[in-house]
Order: C-alpha cells, then structure tokens, then sequence
C-alpha cells in the first residue's frame, strides 16, 4: 500500500499513451514436455542500455508440468475507478496461473532484476473455492482480481462449465465465484470490460478435453468448438445476453473492447471458419435499444499450399489456414493488430472506423510450409502469437508459441521460443526490427507478454478521453 496512487495508472488512455515507457517486458517461458519447470523472463526492453534485447533475469518456478498460458497484474489502471476503494494499491505483482496444473503463481516484480515469488496458490485450493480448474485470463479490477478459466470441476474438466472467479487485491485470497446467472454460458476463453458502463464480455474457446492433448478434428468439423459471446450486467454478475456468430466461426477468443469507456463497441477474433478457412474479426457494439449486435469486419484468406509441405492435419484440404489466434488494439482505439500464427504473419488495420477495417501493414514471419526467418538472420518457429503493444502505440511486441499440443500438430518438429519487435510508422505501416530478435532458452517456448507499467491488453480506463 502507498499514500498516492501508482504513477502507472492512468485516468484515460491518452494519459498513458503520454507515460514513460516500458524499460522491460515480462514474458512467460514453458516447457512443452514438462521437463523442466515453467519460468518468467524479464527482458531489457531500454534501447540504451547494453542489455538491451536480452533476457536479464529468469525465475524459474518450483514445480514442472504448469503450462504457463497467459498472466496479469494485480492491479492498473482500474484502481482509479470511483468505485474502487483500492486506489493506493501499487502494480507490483504478476498473477500467472498454470493452465495445465491449475497451481497459481504470485510473483514479486517490484524490482524486475530480482524478480521473487511471493505466493503459491495450488490447485486444490482453485478446485475448492470454485469448482473451476484450468485458470487461464487475468485481469485487474477496481475491487479485485479476475481470473478466467477454461475447465470446470472433474478430473477431465468437464464436471459442470467453467467461468470467471475472484481473488482479494491484497491478500491475493480466493473469494469465490463470480456469476449469479450464466445464462446460456457453458464454455469459456477471454474475457474484458468497460468500468463506466458496466458491462462484460466474455468468449469461448473449447473445454479441455478439446484442446489440452491438441486439437480434435473431428469436433471442429462438426462445428463443437465456441462461437458464441456473452455480455454481462457487470456488477449484477448476471448475464444479459448471448450472441451467436454462427456454428462454422469456430474458437471465437480475444475480446478486445474500445479503451476510451465513451465507446460502447470491440472487437472478437474467430480462429477459422470451418466452410472456407478463413480467419475473421467481428466487430460489436451496442444498439441505441440496448441490445448488443456485431459485423463481420475482417476475412483473411487461407493461402494454398501443396499437400506434402503441410502437416497431417491440414494435407486434405491444401490449404494454410490463416489461424487468427490473438488481437490487440492500441490505446488510440486506431490500429488493430491481428496475428495470423498458420499464415505466418501480423496485420495491422486501421479501425479508427471500427465497422470498415482497412489494412495498413503486414510483417510476415515463420508460417507453416514457409517459415520466413526474420530479418536479423534468426529463425522463427511456429508463427507470430501472442501480441503486446506498447502504451504509445509505436513498437508491437511477439512471440510465437499458441499451446505446446497444438504447436506440436501445425508445426511437427518445428521447436524454440523466440520474442520480435516491429516498428509503426507515423501514419501507419509495420516493420521488424532487425535489432531486436530474442532467443528464449533451449527446451523453452514464449507465449504472453506483460510490459512494465501496463499495456494496451492489460489496463482498463475509467474516464474518457478529451
């Protein structure tokens, strides 16, 4: 606790768009076999410092087998909220959940050369407060902490749906539960908010015996996977309305709301549409009745593709499937970034005009039967993932790992853990760094990244912008 507020939270977006900027980024590392314990890499994002680009502290964890996925701070920007009463918390510890093992990490980077953990949270625990298993999305809220998951109670994760649960800001307990009424809610993946206007929405991935030991065909050619989103009453914890983008838009994952809370709008990525290949982002937004719509906004073509350059799962259909499998969006609310980790490339549309998404940029790297090296002369395997912008929208950090399983069924053989950073011209365009190319250990693959003092997928603003 202090006796101001963090200076890293931030009223509106445009003030931390002004901020300092981040000097190191957080990126969690795991072991697709278990072989070695899941860890956390800090790296020197300072282009003045003789560090820069490399990894400069790893804290690796007590236990093997957690599948570190994705992880968030217990607090930001939402701590600003007049609702909140947790206004002097401080950004200082990172809650990484292991979506294999359920066990959840609290993790001390107050100084991040000494980064420390600070408390275990295991699995039985997770299973007893909250029937859920499988954590998964962290985001901090103005009264505490949100933790999503993808499994429900049994050992297979199938015993009831998985959901949404809370933990104390300080204490880091479990509280419990979040929903009152889920609705027709039965499958779970991301989840985000807008604090003013009181409303959440949540996304559907799969439940684990759909994803954990890879992707299963079968299922997604009959269309099993999620497609729906759901919106929430926020504080009445109470779901209000369920929409269907249709059975083929299979794996409907990032949710990623406008920043300024004026907006009432987003955007959803759609891994594959199961009738052509195509990757898709829709927009929604809510109707002046109150009711919630949404556009298809975005299609991006799967590329052909000789049967014998494609692995097993894809050598029927000879085709590469774009994969959209992460979305980002500035904190402008103006450049849309979406990974297309089959392809092998990262898009950037301008979506100033949220319903006409217009391309602005394309880096391409990696991709399946292509595997484009990047620039500075390393290797890129698998294809651009998880995708973290920096607060002044001018440098678009990622890594390439999507979950151990599925890595291993689009790129067999293929292994490593590599983090890239492009650069965004001044009126849009994007381009890699030829200097920046981080090379994770041997055994190590990169999934999630956090930037020192916030970022444009972790921080939730309370007051609009001028």
């Amino acid at each position: 606790m202090t006796f101001r507020p963090d200076p890293t939270f931030h009223a509106t977006a445009q003030l931390a768009m002004q901020a300092p900027v981040e000097n190191y980024g957080f990126t969690v590392m795991l072991s697709p076999d278990g072989a070695q314990p899941d860890a956390l890499a800090v790296v020197d994002l300072n282009p003045d410092s003789d560090r820069y680009g490399t990894i400069v502290n790893t804290l690796a964890m007590p236990y093997a087998g957690d599948e570190f996925h994705h992880f968030g701070w217990n607090a930001c920007s939402s701590s600003l909220s007049p609702m909140s009463g947790h206004a002097f918390l401080e950004r200082r510890y990172l809650i990484v959940p292991g979506i294999r093992s359920s066990r959840i990490y609290v993790i001390d980077v107050k100084d991040p050369l000494d980064a420390k953990i600070h408390k275990i949270i295991e699995p039985e625990e997770v299973f007893e407060k909250t029937g859920y298993s499988r954590p998964h999305t962290v985001h901090c809220g103005p009264e505490g902490i949100y933790v999503s998951t993808l499994g429900g109670g049994g050992a297979d994760g199938t015993d009831g749906p998985p959901g949404v649960f809370i933990m104390d800001c300080e204490t880091f307990e479990i509280l419990g539960r979040y929903e009152m009424d889920r609705g027709k809610q039965d499958k779970h993946y991301d989840f985000w908010w807008n604090l003013p206007q009181d409303y959440m929405v949540s996304s559907e991935w799969g439940l684990p015996p759909q994803f954990e030991n890879g992707i299963v065909a079968e299922d997604l050619l009959a269309n099993q996977y999620g497609h729906s989103i759901h919106f929430w009453d926020l504080r009445r914890r109470k779901n209000i309305q369920t929409m269907d983008f249709g059975e083929n838009y299979q794996m409907a994952l990032e949710i990623r709301p406008a920043h300024d809370p004026k907006k009432s709008y987003g955007f959803c990525g759609i891994v594959v549409d199961t009738t052509n290949l195509q990757g898709a982002i829709f927009t929604w937004w809510r109707g002046d009745d109150g009711i919630w719509q949404s556009k298809k906004t975005i299609t991006i073509d799967p590329r052909p593709e000789a049967a014998e350059n494609l692995p097993p799962l894809l050598q029927g259909f000879e085709a590469v499937p774009p994969l959209v499998t992460d979305i980002d969006l500035s904190l402008d609310d103006k450049y849309l970034y979406v990974a297309c980790w089959g392809l092998g490339e990262m898009h950037q549309y301008d979506v100033s005009d949220p319903m006409n998404p217009v391309l602005t940029g394309k880096v391409e790297l990696g991709g399946i039967a292509r595997g484009t090296p990047h620039p500075g002369g390393g290797a890129f395997a698998f294809g651009p993932q998880m995708v973290e912008i920096s607060r002044d929208g001018k440098r678009v950090y990622w890594t390439n790992s999507l979950y151990s399983s599925w890595d291993n069924q689009f790129y067999p053989g293929q292994e490593g853990g590599q983090m890239v950073m492009a650069r965004v011209g001044d009126n849009g365009g994007l381009t890699l760094d030829p200097d920046f190319y981080v090379d994770f250990p041997k055994g190590y693959r990169a999934h999630q990244i956090r930037l020192e003092g916030g970022d444009c997928s972790t921080d939730s603003f309370c007051y609009p912008n001028l």
